[in-house]
């Protein structure tokens, strides 16, 4: 159902009936677990995409970036320049 790099790739799904009676499938919470890493300042016009590359060579893995600083979604991370983001290690 998604690429193997996929944050949701491993996720589990279930299945739920709505008050409607119809049948929806729908993934389960993923647990975030805490993990090391170095603050680095936002610049203007700076991506998570563009971190990530820096940071293993691959920018689809952004959300590696988002999910060590808990964001559901991540282009607030980069949104205010002088904010701080956590930059996990590999």
């Amino acid at each position: 159902m998604f690429l193997p790099n996929s944050r949701y790739a491993h996720v589990e799904t279930v299945e739920t009936t709505l008050a409607t009676g119809e049948s929806v499938r729908a993934l389960k919470l993923r647990r975030l677990t805490p993990v090391a890493g170095t603050p680095r300042q936002v610049q203007s016009g700076e991506r998570l995409d563009l971190y990530a590359h820096e940071l293993n060579g691959d920018a689809t893995r952004y959300w590696h970036i988002a999910d060590a600083n808990t964001a559901l979604d991540s282009r607030t991370l980069t949104a205010t320049p002088g904010d701080s983001l956590l930059m996990p290690e590999r």
